[in-house]
């Protein structure tokens, strides 16, 4: 019999908030994190506004010593350590001793590009004939599992301690293999998450693609436009997100709080088969994945109240859309409520699975539904799908009870079910 697997604590540091209170509230005012970047138009970026979290000496100092800070110079651990250490202590965990690691708990911390600042100011160094200067942290900073390998050693886990990587789907990949690692027995606890790097050294190519909105520059909180008719392209972000998974049992045993359940999920990819490429999705496979999630979580597709979708701003919103109905089975006014977070912190590339999933979490606590963002004139091949009623412009009030949030890149897809805890 599979174990039950609960969500104990979270952190998030985030464009729009850092802090579980600060970015609930966001979520649910509708703030955004989207700014206007003067280091892009200074480079000749065609887009020139970006979501990353507002970081200060004295924020970092409270998450990483003298020593660490010096040459830390990699934005995406910053992000990481801080939700990471965040979930820890909002879960009631203590850090383990210096003789002995925490053999039940362990860390699964995604990272798409890690301290690309970092690989810069080396490659600078190397080029110098300086490689003496590179320092004893270089390797850290820019080795994929270098977050995971920070959040190892502060809070003394000693389970398995590793890092995914799988672009936009890292953060919800990751939590479902979390999710696995305990209802098969093979650990108590394990502190899941994503992060993203934030600089132009991230976001050239995308912007080199021309994929990314131009015409926003001098209106950076209404760029990013899921869902939206006049929508023009994702707003990059950066950030992290991370998330406590506990056993059911452990979690009673301590008297945690739980903010919500795992039921399962599902991750796949439509092998670049059909209409799959690197980039493009196989409408195919992501119907597989959302039903099969369906099934893994022992639900029915008429059980999911509220999803939260990948929903980047682009082209393929509707095709999403589309995917969605056709897997559940439910259109017009009886499609779930849906919303796309992306309108208020951009998308977060390999962060965006676990902040999202995150967020999608809180709408439980908040009996809420949080409001989409600038789609105020909805694309007609959603509205000809879906009722317009289904995607609400403001935070509702609204208990939901089964949720299911997608992250999908290219032809890579990840669905996890969440349900309200109820004792």
């Amino acid at each position: 019999m599979r174990r039950r697997v609960v969500i104990t604590g979270m952190g998030v540091c985030a464009p729009n908030g850092i802090g579980l209170d600060t970015f609930s509230e966001a979520l649910a005012n509708g703030k955004s994190g989207i700014r206007f970047q003067p280091e892009l138009e200074e480079l000749g970026f065609g887009c020139q506004i970006a979501a990353k979290p507002e970081l200060s000496d004295e924020l970092l100092a409270q998450y990483f010593t003298p020593l660490q800070l010096r040459g830390l110079n990699a934005t995406g651990i910053m992000y990481g350590v801080i939700a990471g250490t965040d979930a820890w202590k909002d879960a009631g965990l203590s850090i383990a001793n210096k003789e002995q690691p925490d053999w039940d708990s362990g860390i699964l911390f995604g990272s798409g590009t890690l301290g690309v600042d970092k690989f810069r100011e080396a490659m600078y160094q190397i080029d110098a004939k300086n490689v003496r200067r590179l320092g004893s942290t270089t390797v850290i900073q820019t080795m994929a599992s270098g977050v995971s390998a920070y959040l190892g050693g502060i809070l003394g886990c000693g389970n398995q301690v590793t890092t995914n990587s799988s672009a936009c789907t890292t953060g919800t990949e990751g939590i479902l293999m979390g999710y696995e690692r305990i209802v098969y027995g093979q650990a108590e606890r394990m502190l899941v998450g994503s992060c993203s790097d934030s600089g132009p050294y991230v976001w050239a190519g995308f912007d080199a693609m021309r994929i990314l909105p131009r015409n926003y520059n001098d209106n950076p909180e209404a760029a990013s436009r899921p869902m939206s008719a006049s929508a023009e392209g994702f707003v990059p972000g950066s950030g992290a997100g991370a998330l406590v998974l506990e056993s059911l049992e452990s979690a009673q045993a301590r008297g945690a709080k739980i903010y919500a359940e795992i039921l399962g999920g599902t991750v796949n990819s439509g092998g670049q088969r059909g209409d799959g490429t690197m980039t493009a999705p196989n409408s195919e496979a992501v119907q597989r994945c959302i039903s099969q999630a369906v099934v893994n979580a022992g639900i029915q597709n008429n059980d999911i109240d509220t999803i939260n979708g990948h929903l980047t701003a682009t082209s393929k919103d509707g095709l999403e859309i589309a995917n969605w109905s056709a897997a559940l089975g439910r259109s017009g006014s009886d499609f779930p409520y849906i919303n796309s977070f992306k309108g208020l912190f951009g998308h977060c590339l390999s962060a965006a699975g676990s902040i999202e999933c995150l967020a999608s979490v809180l709408q439980f606590n908040k009996s809420q539904v949080f409001g989409n963002l600038n789609c105020e004139d909805l694309h007609p091949e959603i509205t000809g799908i879906i009722s317009s009623d289904c995607i609400p412009h403001k935070t509702i009030p609204y208990q939901p009870n089964i949720l299911a949030k997608a992250s999908f890149f290219g032809d890579v897809n990840a669905c996890v079910i969440f349900k309200r805890y109820m004792v």
